[in-house]
């Protein structure tokens, strides 16, 4: 890949796709889990296209190299766990959480009424969203830094 040249999957409005998830589990308990499923869909086909275009472009870099179906092989499982685990499974989970805390506490006020509890705890997640990126970004490379990308060609 050149130096210069854009990530259309992480330097476009194209990676916001693979927080679609957060989204859905933000709006969990308005629009039901077959929505919150499909939201997951699309993450997941956000990531599958990202982990393509990485091996596409890592194929054609590394053509004239020795081992180079090695070096593809480790940047298609390098960019698929990273979008899993920082795309869709960790923050997913996490939204998933903060929703959840925040319906059981605001369950306990018996002033706030159902609906206007559910448009809360979504605006809540959806707050959360843009402060929950960065940690995992970090972490998920940290994780893998001290893994699996100990065995990068």
């Amino acid at each position: 890949m050149e130096e210069n040249s854009l990530d259309l999957y992480r330097q476009t409005p194209i990676r916001y796709l693979g927080y679609a998830n957060e989204v859905g589990e933000a709006f969990r308990s308005m629009i039901g889990n077959r929505w919150v499923k499909f939201s997951y869909g699309v993450a997941t086909l956000y990531v599958l296209a990202d982990t393509t275009d990485k091996s596409i472009k890592s194929y054609e870099a590394n053509l004239n190299e020795k081992n180079h179906l090695y070096k593809v092989a480790f940047t298609t499982s390098d960019t698929l766990t990273w979008q899993l685990l920082a795309s869709v499974a960790i923050p997913g989970y996490t939204i998933n959480r903060v929703c959840a805390a925040s319906n059981y506490f605001l369950k306990k006020s018996e002033k706030l009424p159902k609906n206007a509890r559910k448009w809360v705890v979504t605006g809540i997640g959806l707050f959360a969203i843009p402060f929950i990126i960065k940690p995992i970004d970090e972490f998920v490379d940290y994780a893998l830094d001290n893994s699996l990308r100990k065995f990068q060609p």
